[in-house]
């Protein structure tokens, strides 16, 4: 029997950050998919159910809080972990990030160690 990899993605607008957390995620055992801005995540968790999410906060079209305040919404609904990233670093960005839903604030840059705990202890029970 396979074993389950969970689904992760990774939203940022950049695109070395999104490689560094798409390699990093993918090195630690995890299926990773990537967008560029807050809309093609929402368009992405339409179509995918997601274990969790990993969403930078200033991104053009759509910033991080408005995507996971439409990911928490009763349109989407997802109830997969998120956790934002971003290289703002004041106590009122973090109080934000879980006012607009999300389950843990990461300041950049995240250490690749850390990324991938985080990323386990928030999906464990996922793998088969």
């Amino acid at each position: 029997m396979t074993e389950k990899r969970p689904k992760v993605l990774v939203v940022d607008d950049a695109a070395t950050v999104r490689l560094y957390h798409t390699t990093l995620l993918t090195g630690a055992g995890f299926e990773v998919s990537e967008a560029a801005n807050g809309l093609e995540a929402v368009e992405a968790a339409l179509n995918t159910a997601f274990d969790l999410f990993v969403i930078d906060v200033n991104m053009p079209k759509m910033n991080g809080y408005t995507c996971v305040e439409t990911l928490r919404s009763a349109t989407v609904g997802t109830p997969a972990p998120i956790v934002m990233i971003s290289t703002e670093d004041s106590r009122g960005d973090a109080d934000r990030a879980y006012a607009a839903g999300a389950n843990l604030y990461l300041v950049k840059p995240v250490d690749k160690d850390r990324l991938a705990r985080v990323a386990r202890m928030l999906t464990a029970g996922v793998a088969a």
